[in-house]
């Protein structure tokens, strides 16, 4: 995480909201390719990340040429 004014502190999507950013960021993830390494039932067990969250993440990561594991 980047103590710089203005800098973000990771780059999921600002669509999968606050509360799920955080609770990324808490679990230790920062950037997207990451999360390919777990499955959207693991993100979505972190307390903060909903079924809307996961939706956008999903979206962001096929833009990406990406997915979660297993999928």
């Amino acid at each position: 995480m980047s103590d710089e004014p203005g800098s973000p502190a990771d780059d999921f999507p600002r669509g999968a909201g606050n509360p799920a950013r955080g609770a990324l960021r808490a679990a230790g993830y920062t950037c997207l390719a990451q999360l390919t390494t777990v499955t959207a039932a693991e993100v979505l067990a972190l307390h903060g990340v909903g079924p809307k969250a996961i939706g956008v993440l999903r979206e962001a990561l096929a833009a990406e040429g990406l997915a979660f594991a297993g999928e």
